[in-house]
């Protein structure tokens, strides 16, 4: 196994030389928040309040003690191991190219159908104010306008790619910076008094619910081959992001709740904007809905920046066909993952719903961590290393086991529950375990016909 880390990580490294190592800690941090922060903040505030009323910054308290464990391990991995694709190049150098490709196919089960629900989020809101795209073809053709917008943008180049999702990062942030510093002057103590221990199934509930806005960490990661220094940029970045999210989430949760009350359980579609509705009126609702509608858009521009990445590294690897990894001539940039990924979540747009698209997104992205945090223990146990030192402190070694631990925890608990959160669970492990199956089938008939000599 050691000796294939080396072959793999060799091989990965020739391939990833052809990329401009131009992103750091602000860019890396700037497209972590914008991956993290997306337009589910701006919905699931009523749903945790539904199930926990004024205890629910106790759910955010707890995704962020998780995400501590989940982000430290991507720290000690992504400092050691400095390839595109992120947590799907940490897993396959850890445990191998057939470990690699399920991490790498999970991944692929929560990006493409996320990304794709809320593409059409986006351009469903964008109708409310322009009503003809609520016409059929226009929707289509809005869909397709903002796939090639971001496809031109991050063809041209990783530099432009992360330049947008700067720009984007602060425009979707301003309506809730304004939301924030307004708001908190007119929250009421009786909405936000602590009740008292919230029931642990409630608790577990609304956790998987969260986890929904807290994961986004394993995007902003996937264009390590285009990390400058990577052993001191990913550690940085990733703190900083998982920081600012939790501040800003938490906050959110406080005004929204401090200034709707109970009744912040009673708009679930909108209950950000309702909530700014109670001190700014019609122009709050507006600024806030407009919030949404950018946060969508900006959570699309960092998938395409970052998840196409995914299939680029498949390519390089072998893993999908050659061309897959091919690198733009002029601009240097992996042109081919970049069209083919964005087809793909263009075909479910136009096809899907936003529910039916997300339902899988909690339990892959758990699944895939869960691939990651073990392979973080190995790279550390086997001293896995880029040419810089590594990130590591005393008992380092410690998370990857607690992490592992917390998500088992995360999934059993709530698929034993009997709520509708845990039905989705449930169906999301056994969609989850269709698709590994079908990727160990497509790996191995493939590893089949390349030793045959034949192309699959």
């Amino acid at each position: 196994m050691a000796d294939e880390a080396v072959t793999i990580t060799e091989q990965a490294k020739h391939t990833d030389e052809q990329l401009i190592r131009a992103i750091g800690v602000p860019g890396l941090a700037a497209n972590i928040v914008n991956s993290t922060i997306g337009a589910g903040i701006f919905v699931l505030p009523a749903l945790v309040a539904k199930g926990l009323g004024p205890a629910a910054p106790l759910a955010f308290v707890a995704c962020a003690i998780a995400m501590v464990l989940f982000v430290t391990c991507f720290a000690i991995a992504g400092s050691r191991v400095s390839l595109t694709g992120g947590l799907y190049a940490y897993v396959e150098v850890a445990f191998g190219r057939y470990v690699g490709f399920l991490a790498g196919a999970l991944y692929c089960l929560t990006a493409i159908s996320a990304v794709a629900g809320v593409v059409n989020v986006c351009v469903d809101s964008i109708a409310g104010l322009i009503p003809f795209l609520s016409n059929p073809f226009m929707h289509v053709l809005a869909i397709f306008l903002v796939y090639g917008a971001l496809v031109a943008i991050n063809i041209r180049g990783v530099r432009e790619g992360a330049s947008a999702v700067a720009f984007v990062t602060i425009a979707k942030l301003l309506p809730i910076l304004v939301f924030l510093c307004v708001g908190v002057f007119f929250i009421r103590p009786v909405n936000i008094a602590w009740p008292g221990w919230p029931d642990s199934k409630a608790l577990g509930d609304s956790v998987i619910l969260l986890m929904f806005a807290f994961v986004g960490i394993e995007v902003g990661l996937i264009p390590s081959g285009e990390v400058k220094n990577p052993a001191r940029t990913v550690p940085r970045a990733a703190y900083f992001a998982l920081l600012t999210t939790t501040i800003i989430y938490i906050t959110i949760q406080l005004v929204a709740q401090g200034t709707l009350g109970p009744n912040l359980a009673n708009y679930p579609k909108s209950p950000l904007a309702e909530a700014a509705a109670t001190f700014l009126g019609d122009f709050g609702r507006t600024i806030l809905l407009a919030g949404a509608t950018i946060s969508a858009f900006g959570f699309t521009t960092s998938d395409i920046l970052s998840s196409p990445r995914m299939i680029f590294a498949f390519g390089r690897d072998g893993v999908l066909p050659a061309w897959f990894a091919h690198v733009h001539p002029r601009y240097r940039s992996p042109d081919v993952a970049i069209v083919a990924y964005t087809a793909l979540a263009f075909a479910l747009s136009i096809t899907g719903t936003f529910e039916g698209l997300a339902v899988l997104s909690n339990v892959a992205v758990l699944m895939m961590y869960l691939l990651c945090c073990a392979a973080c223990w190995f790279l550390v146990e086997r001293d896995v290393r880029t040419d810089a030192p590594p990130f590591s402190f005393p008992g380092a070694k410690i998370f990857p086991t607690l992490a592992v631990l917390a998500i088992i925890a995360i999934l059993a608990g709530s698929a034993v529950s009997d709520s509708q959160v845990g039905s989705d669970t449930r169906t999301g492990l056994r969609i989850g375990a269709i698709v590994i199956v079908i990727a160990s089938a497509f790996y191995f008939l493939r590893a089949k016909f390349a030793s045959a000599g034949r192309a699959l």
